[in-house]
């Protein structure tokens, strides 16, 4: 444990992981109550991560969690009442019931935007946020999280890619809790760090121990500042367990019992606990006064819940589709002049200059419109020098021998051409819709073979 914060900061640790594991215990009774509607998600063992990663944000700074990062809501502001009555859809949440799991957020006061079930698709939101933010002169830093199974989807390594060319000011959260439900680590991935994926794209990771809290805040601490003074996303990978099932109706029988026994023996609360033991920062009086605390917080947020209305029926036809200012007001904060950003002061030339690559030509043979660093860019071609390249493109592609028409000699009988010859020569009428009944000569194919060789069987594909 790394000793580096004041004697507050620990206890906000201690306090916001045995928060995070008494909501969970509550859901969970509630939930074998029938009382939950939805699925529900544990994160025994994996508190340290929620909290201590969460923790060292700034009060405007943006996160998003996934489903075991209860402990980052609370650690953001968000009160227990609110997971509760989310998780029972109850009229009093925050989506007013309309849904039954963690998909919710907070983006006027918290800075928090909602879940996503897709995994993955949060990072290149995050990333947007990020970029938005600078964008109005903020200078805030986003930050959501992953786990090891989600960084094998696409749109993790297209968000990273993308958060990387853009330098965006985000932190992204690698949890290896060892297993992507019932599939292990080592089946997905033939890597030993996930952090090494970052090296793909230019950027910095960290490995931390995600069951111990303090070296999690720390690590995490640095990156935020690291990304808040301009030097791009960092990935940080945190290693821990996921105790429970992928979700209550999964028992996990599949996890060796001697994997399960080993990270037992290393909680993050019960380690935590004995260093602030240790280092004189909790004794049984304040231990006490704050289990007292919680005791007291849950039990009435949970009567809260268990009181509050179900939603009304009519409910469910409102709120469908974001109709304007009646579904939210929620304006751009500029923290910056809007004429940096806007013409003239923001005009530049649309060309891009790399140093190191050379130049080049279009497709079309033309000049590109981007020249690079090391070769002086060439001027543009006139009209008259460019009207005769494209000429000789043009004839180039030409056939070199004419078409050769069949033409069929028109209708009539009287040998005049008349009415009918007209509409031949036009290419219109009657006599031009039909086709032709001379068949054209037969192409080479490969080795000299003619290329329509095969006929149609007798009474098919023929007229």
């Amino acid at each position: 444990m790394n000793k580096e914060l004041s004697r507050q900061q620990y206890l906000d640790l201690y306090y916001y992981m045995r928060l995070n594991r008494a909501v969970e215990d509550t859901m969970v009774k509630l939930f074998r109550q029938n009382k939950i509607v939805g699925g529900l998600y544990s994160s025994l063992g994996q508190e340290a991560i929620s909290v201590g990663t969460a923790y060292a944000l700034e009060k405007k700074d943006w996160l998003a969690p996934m489903i075991r990062n209860i402990g980052a809501l609370l650690v953001k502001g968000v009160p227990p009442r609110d997971i509760f009555t989310q998780h029972m859809a109850k009229y009093t949440s925050p989506t007013l019931g309309k849904d039954g799991t963690s998909h919710f957020g907070d983006l006027e006061k918290l800075h928090i935007v909602s879940p996503i079930s897709m995994l993955g698709d949060l990072i290149p939101v995050m990333a947007g946020v990020a970029i938005g933010s600078r964008y109005l002169g903020q200078k805030i830093v986003t930050m959501t999280w992953i786990g090891d199974g989600g960084s094998s989807t696409g749109v993790f390594h297209e968000g990273l890619n993308f958060a990387a060319t853009q330098k965006a000011p985000f932190v992204l959260i690698l949890e290896n809790n060892q297993w992507a439900y019932s599939t292990p680590v080592r089946r997905q991935v033939p890597l030993e760090n996930l952090a090494d994926r970052a090296k793909a794209y230019g950027i910095q990771s960290y490995i931390v121990d995600g069951n111990d809290v303090v070296a999690v805040y720390t690590t995490a601490k640095e990156a935020v500042d690291r990304a808040r003074n301009g030097e791009g996303p960092i990935l940080i990978e945190a290693k821990s367990f996921r105790r429970m099932g992928h979700a209550q109706h999964d028992p996990a029988e599949y996890v060796p019992k001697e994997q399960r026994s080993y990270w037992e023996d290393r909680d993050p609360i019960a380690l935590y606990e004995k260093f602030l033991i240790g280092e004189k920062l909790l004794d049984d009086k304040s231990k006490k006064e704050l289990e007292s605390k919680i005791d007291t917080l849950l039990a009435k947020d949970r009567d809260f819940a268990e009181n509050s209305p179900m939603p009304p029926p009519d409910l469910a036809e409102k709120g469908v589709y974001c109709t304007g200012d009646d579904c939210h007001k929620i304006r751009p904060k500029w923290e910056r002049p809007i004429a940096e950003v806007t013409p003239p002061r923001s005009s530049i030339a649309a060309v891009w200059t790399v140093e190191g690559f050379g130049s080049g030509k279009g497709s079309g043979g033309k000049n590109a419109p981007i020249h690079f660093g090391d070769t002086a860019e060439t001027a543009a071609p006139s009209v008259s020098a460019q009207a005769a390249e494209e000429e000789a493109i043009e004839e180039k592609l030409a056939p070199k021998t004419p078409m050769k028409v069949v033409a069929k000699k028109p209708a009539g009988g009287n040998g005049k051409n008349g009415g009918n010859a007209k509409s031949s020569k036009l290419g219109v009428g009657r006599s031009a819709a039909k086709p032709a009944k001379t068949a054209p000569k037969p192409s080479a194919g490969v080795n000299g073979k003619s290329s329509s060789s095969r006929r149609a069987p007798a009474g098919k594909g023929r007229r």
